[in-house]
């Protein structure tokens, strides 16, 4: 037997939800696969080594949290695979209430290039909106504990087809498409 749902038209109502339903698990599915909202991946190599000579001892000096100036890191990789057609950065929060929470997102990186420099851009690469809504390096700015950062490059089997303030949204699906490999640099930032 099957029954109204609040009056709204009951079985057609629910079939109007399923695709919006499918598509939103699709996303989580993408996302978490990719390793862009932590969990497993599904990458053949996550060999990409990424370091910053501004982390003293896995700590984010306060220069690049909302407590200082609010600049960029300096960040170094190596180890991406000659294949990559390009590179991308995602900065975000994984103790962040509204996980993930992102910072900043940089694509369409020069698959040679192995760094960006504090405060800077690689030459023709682009930003994504972040979770604030801005093209650009939202500084970290934990309140009450020390928060868990992730600074992660991904290399790409092609460059992204997006332009620059495109959204979190749709930086993220694409990097989740073109992902091969990634690295991650876990710190943490103190109040």
């Amino acid at each position: 037997m099957r029954r109204r749902m609040c009056g709204l038209g009951g079985e057609r109502w629910l079939r109007g939800w399923r695709p919006l339903t499918m598509a939103g698990c699709l996303l989580v599915i993408v996302l978490t696969g990719c390793g862009l909202v932590g969990g497993a991946t599904t990458f053949q190599a996550d060999n990409i080594t990424v370091t910053s000579p501004v982390f003293t001892g896995g700590v984010i000096p306060a220069r690049y949290t909302c407590h200082g100036a609010g600049q960029s890191p300096a960040l170094h990789w190596s180890g991406a695979p000659t294949s990559a057609k390009s590179l991308a950065v995602v900065v975000d929060d994984s103790d962040a209430p509204i996980t993930p929470y992102i910072y900043w997102i940089v694509y369409n990186i020069d698959p040679t290039t192995t760094d960006i420099q504090r405060g800077k851009l690689p030459p023709g690469a682009r930003q994504a909106e972040n979770s604030a809504g801005h093209a650009a390096y939202a500084p970290p700015c934990p309140r009450n504990q020390d928060h868990s950062y992730r600074f992660t490059v991904y290399a790409l089997d092609s460059p992204l087809s997006l332009p620059n303030g495109t959204s979190m949204k749709s930086a993220w699906l694409a990097i989740a498409r073109a992902a091969t490999a990634r690295g991650r640099l876990q710190v943490i930032a103190k109040p």
